[in-house]
């Protein structure tokens, strides 16, 4: 499908770009879909098993949640952490397809995309594949 480049905020979330970072040149994300799509909302992936049950950070555990009062969900492109409830981070996360900012101090927002905007709108088209 392409590449999407990112901005990440190591200043702000730490541990969350450290773990996405680390996650991306481990190869941990090669070949993932996006196994949940919704339209008008979000685009999420980061879980190798493809259905949304699975991923880990790479401590092997849940990592707490860094909200920043300068990085909100107000714009569309937004990369933040999916997470089952308060400092229940892993591997997984979604990009923004519009603003959501009923999400705000609920996920960690970690970065923005700047580039392959073209590509997060073709995951929401396309259905979900392993091929």
């Amino acid at each position: 499908m392409g590449d999407v480049h990112l901005r990440l905020y190591p200043d702000e979330c730490p541990k969350t770009v450290e773990n996405f970072t680390t996650h991306c040149r481990n190869g941990y994300y090669d070949n993932l879909i996006f196994h949940r799509v919704i339209r008008g909302f979000m685009v999420q992936t980061g879980d190798p098993l493809g259905d949304g049950t699975g991923g880990q950070s790479i401590w092997g555990r849940e990592f707490e949640d860094e909200f920043h009062k300068s990085l909100r969900h107000d714009r569309p492109f937004t990369l933040s952490m999916a997470n089952a409830g308060p400092n229940t981070n892993g591997s997984q996360f979604f990009i923004t397809t519009v603003a959501t900012p009923w999400l705000d101090n609920k996920h960690t927002v970690f970065g923005r995309v700047v580039k392959g905007m073209d590509v997060v709108h073709v995951g929401i088209l396309l259905p979900p594949s392993r091929d």
